[in-house]
């Protein structure tokens, strides 16, 4: 199950061009156990073959405008469940530890709740422990998916995947208490503006993680190469 994770971990890092080369590997680990669905699987294969022949400032804007410009599509998972509020500081000190438990470090410039990293931790633990803490974000991945489903993103297929790996399925409350939140499109940018507004930060004890952590978090998605697979430089900003 390892490399099932890694794979999937893989397909949500920023595209490069190691990462284009690597596609079959990718393709095969996906589908070496057969693990995940047959029919989510042949739609990861279509996300693949994008990957593999697209033009790769095309592929690289693509993901800049889903996942580091969409706040409901973001990357990070407290995001989606803490904002900005103090809670998300003790809830990264405790999944930063978790993983070190494990022997998985982060740079200082990474922060832990970013899902490719989260499923690099999966990729290291047994197979039922790593479904069942699959399955304690799995309403966060099952509302993108949704949500990449309304844009036709071939991406969803990885967010099919993790809800089918999960070991419990997510409740329909909380899938839907997600999807009411505004979800602008990325072209609409006084709406993502509006999204992405600050909330208050406080200072002080027991103060959250502010404007600071949350700007880390909305470049962080680039940071991190795919498991197992070479950085690359990022190029200049995509075209407008």
């Amino acid at each position: 199950m390892n490399k099932t994770f890694k794979a999937l971990s893989a397909l949500l890092t920023y595209p490069t061009a190691e990462l284009q080369q690597a596609s079959g590997e990718i393709g095969e680990a996906i589908d070496a156990r057969g693990l995940i669905p047959s029919a989510i699987r042949r739609q990861l294969h279509t996300l693949l073959d994008e990957l593999a022949t697209g033009d790769l400032y095309d592929l690289q804007e693509r993901y800049v405008l889903l996942f580091d410009r969409t706040r409901t599509l973001s990357l990070h998972m407290f995001e989606h469940v803490h904002g900005e509020s103090r809670d998300r500081g003790q809830a990264m000190i405790d999944l930063k530890a978790q993983y070190e438990n494990s022997n998985l470090f982060m740079s200082a410039a990474e922060l832990p709740d970013f899902v490719p990293l989260f499923l690099e931790y999966l990729s290291m633990l047994p197979a039922p422990e790593a479904c069942d803490t699959l399955g304690q974000p799995a309403h966060i991945f099952a509302a993108m998916a949704e949500r990449l489903r309304k844009r036709q993103s071939s991406y969803e297929a990885v967010f099919r995947a993790l809800v089918a790996l999960a070991a419990a399925k997510p409740k329909e409350t909380e899938v839907s208490a997600l999807l009411t939140l505004p979800d602008p499109d990325a072209s609409d940018l006084a709406a993502l503006d509006a999204a992405w507004a600050d909330e208050p930060v406080s200072f002080g004890p027991g103060a959250g993680d502010g404007c600071k952590d949350g700007l880390i978090a909305r470049v962080r998605g680039a940071l991190r190469p795919a498991p197992d697979i070479p950085a690359a430089h990022r190029p200049i900003p995509p075209r407008q």
